[in-house]
């Protein structure tokens, strides 16, 4: 569980925008959270709602151009990521803040052994001689649960099932113990009964290790599992935040409403239909003037084609929605 000490990592009105022929995408709109040590953060929404290009933006993971990181901060240990210049960016990746990406068959390399992807953070940014590197990229492989690490750091990424390779890039993102681990959809491509060894890995590493987590997901049931707190975001901002237990037991946006009543109900009939939510995701081709959920809800009135609501406080303490209606009331707030 999370301490009461200051944030690792602090976000503050981030904005992202792609530059393109057609015109400029805003991807991500005034994104603000913060992070505790030991504290897991999950990320939900949509597809497009802009959880992965929020986490990108903040590591330089964007190609740029046509990726414009052009407003905000990101504080960690007192320095700001967006105003760092590649080479620093660089450093603080792999060592400072870990990334498993969501396929790590696209992600680790087909040409080198898993062996020499552990070790190369080691040797870049722990200092370590080969030896050194290798010694502890087995200890790594040993600590995620891959039997006989010391023969299969000679294996190739092909040699590995889905989940060990989702394994590997966890033991490559923890290699330089970081500051904080960034895991986007790391279970999505995985078969379930290898998703459940996957959480029980983290959940593991996090109370071993005491790292910060933010875990980007689509599957709300994963986050009532592991998470803290939770982020729900859609049209590129944040429309909703709070601990889990608050956000689940009384959502106060009707899209995080709309996203629990699509989580199927084991006692519900067989026959019963799952709920969809109705429309599409808006496009992005501009600053967002108004609700950007406006089209798709059921309770929006005039205010929200006028204003973009902005987060406000709403029952328990740190629990904050971005929505003109109050849900308790059933009226305008």
């Amino acid at each position: 569980m999370p301490d009461g000490s200051a944030p690792v990592l602090d976000v503050r009105d981030l904005k992202t925008v792609f530059r393109t022929r057609a015109g400029d995408i805003h991807a991500v709109n005034a994104v603000s959270f913060d992070l505790r040590p030991g504290e897991l953060l999950g990320v939900v929404g949509e597809s497009g709602s802009g959880k992965s290009v929020t986490m990108m933006s903040l590591i330089g993971l964007l190609p740029t151009p046509p990726a414009d990181v052009c407003d905000g901060t990101a504080m960690l240990a007192g320095q700001d990521l967006l105003r760092m210049g590649p080479e620093a960016l660089r450093a603080v990746r792999g060592r400072d803040i870990g990334f498993v990406f969501q396929d790590p068959m696209t992600s680790l390399n087909p040409v080198f052994t898993v062996g020499f992807q552990i070790m190369e953070p080691l040797r870049r940014h722990m200092g370590m001689d080969k030896a050194q590197a290798r010694r502890r990229a087995a200890e790594l492989l040993a600590l995620v649960g891959i039997p006989d690490p010391e023969r299969r750091l000679k294996d190739f990424p092909h040699q590995f099932s889905g989940g060990m390779r989702q394994r590997v890039m966890i033991a490559i993102a923890l290699a330089c113990d970081p500051k904080v681990l960034i895991a986007d959809e790391p279970t999505t491509a995985l078969d379930v009964t290898i998703q459940a060894q996957i959480l029980e890995l983290v959940k593991e590493l996090r109370a071993r290790l005491g790292m910060a987590i933010i875990w980007i997901t689509h599957d709300l049931g994963v986050i009532a599992g592991i998470a803290d707190r939770v982020m729900v975001m859609y049209g590129g901002q944040v429309v909703e935040h709070g601990r889990v237990r608050d956000v689940f037991a009384d959502p106060a946006h009707p899209y995080t409403r709309a996203l629990l009543q699509t989580v199927p109900k084991l006692r519900e009939p067989r026959e019963a239909q799952l709920r969809v939510i109705e429309g599409q995701p808006p496009l992005l081709g501009a600053h967002p003037a108004a609700c950007p959920f406006r089209a798709r809800c059921g309770q929006a009135f005039d205010r929200c084609a006028r204003e973009n609501p902005a987060r406000r406080p709403v029952g328990a303490q740190g629990h904050d929605v971005a929505c003109h209606w109050d849900h308790r009331s059933g009226a305008p707030a």
